[in-house]
């Protein structure tokens, strides 16, 4: 990356362009930069204050960074490959311009991977650190960069055990950073700047990415490539934001955040939780070995309304009466698994997913998990949730 280091910072600079409009930076032959640096503490920045407002007006933002395409590097534009987490947070920071007149802005590296490598001890890590910058009074909203891949499951993993009502944001790209038209600089300016909103306050987690905001239980990804990608099918987007004006939808019902009655505290590990894609002729076989293997809870991405197979029903219910914890979820990409609607959960003593996907259910499970094995419970953690 050193060796293309002047290339990078001219296709910075041409994504800053087409950003702003402006065309200070063509005329010196320099990228866009920001007057704020990145640092690992939430001290002074060189944040200057948007017209009308005063420079200690503005919020003070922590940008932690955990790798994904929006820091991502080709190398060849031209071409489909690149590498996740190539550039680090303050290479993020210093190509957005204008970013420092939206806020005063801080940021760490938490890591820096592809989201397909995402897991449970990052996961505990970014919750805690989360929490205890939001429990500062120096910092006023955190934003998580992070790759699309496994974003949603993040941003609802922390949704249920941040414990502040101040404002998170995750944010991502779908195009990496050296690429024509990326679209990482334009969303970590909207994410920055929905994070700064006052409004932003009590929402839960949120996903800003291509114009819209999402809330972290709702959203999925859709597409592959597609910079269209993040719906949330059943509920639509919580609001909508072009170039850092926002403007907010009705409120998350479910519980979140502050409400959430889940905690991490103190954890080094969270239970095992596989989730099984139902199909025709679905064997039992793999349920079997899931449970071998240490799965404390099963999430079925069913067919239709959630449901499966009669060898695969037989096989989970006989493995509730052993304590296994199992949700009915579908593997339709909208609609809702009723309860008792098809298969009758409460003779088998199944839960039902209700809204949540497959993978939106087995972050609640495996939080769940850390709380009860009863079936009852766990369903009515997935009603209020």
């Amino acid at each position: 990356m050193n060796g293309s280091k002047n290339t990078v910072r001219g296709l910075l600079a041409a994504l800053g362009l087409l950003l702003t409009g402006a065309g200070i930076a063509a005329q010196e032959g320099r990228p866009p930069t920001n007057s704020s640096e990145s640092q690992s503490t939430s001290g002074s920045s060189g944040a200057q204050a948007a017209p009308g407002k005063a420079s200690e007006d503005l919020a003070s933002v922590r940008i932690l960074a955990t790798g994904g395409t929006i820091a991502g590097a080709q190398s060849n534009p031209q071409g489909y490959g690149y590498k996740s987490g190539a550039f680090k947070v303050e290479d993020l920071i210093k190509a957005v311009p204008n970013l420092d007149k939206v806020a005063k802005l801080t940021g760490e590296q938490v890591a820096n991977i592809g989201s397909q490598d995402m897991n449970d001890s990052v996961w505990l890590k970014l919750a805690k650190r989360t929490n205890e910058l939001l429990a500062s009074p120096d910092v006023d909203a955190v934003v998580v960069t992070h790759g699309t891949d496994t974003l949603e499951e993040t941003a609802y993993f922390l949704d249920l055990v941040v414990k502040s009502d101040k404002p998170v944001v995750l944010v991502g790209s779908m195009r990496p950073a050296t690429a024509i038209s990326a679209d990482g600089p334009g969303n970590l300016y909207n994410a920055v700047s929905v994070a700064a909103s006052p409004e932003a306050k009590g929402r839960g987690v949120l996903i800003v990415i291509n114009d819209e905001i999402h809330t972290a239980r709702n959203v999925t990804k859709t597409n592959t490539t597609n910079v269209e990608t993040f719906r949330s099918p059943n509920r639509g987007p919580a609001g909508v934001v072009n170039t850092g004006d926002v403007h907010w939808f009705e409120r998350m019902d479910k519980k979140h955040t502050v409400d959430s009655e889940f905690s991490v505290t103190g954890k080094d590990t969270l239970p095992r939780v596989d989730i099984l894609y139902a199909h025709a002729n679905m064997s039992p076989d793999l349920i079997d070995s899931a449970v071998k293997n240490g799965a404390k809870g099963l999430v079925i991405a069913g067919v239709g309304d959630g449901n499966m197979t009669q060898p695969a029903l037989d096989t989970l219910a006989k493995h509730v009466k052993r304590g296994l914890v199992v949700v009915r979820s579908t593997r339709l990409p909208s609609g809702l698994v009723l309860r008792n609607n098809e298969i009758n959960d409460d003779q088998k003593g199944f839960v039902a997913s209700g809204e949540l996907n497959p993978a939106k259910s087995r972050v609640l499970l495996q939080l769940a998990l850390l709380e009860t094995k009863d079936p009852t419970k766990v369903q009515r953690m997935f009603e209020e949730y």
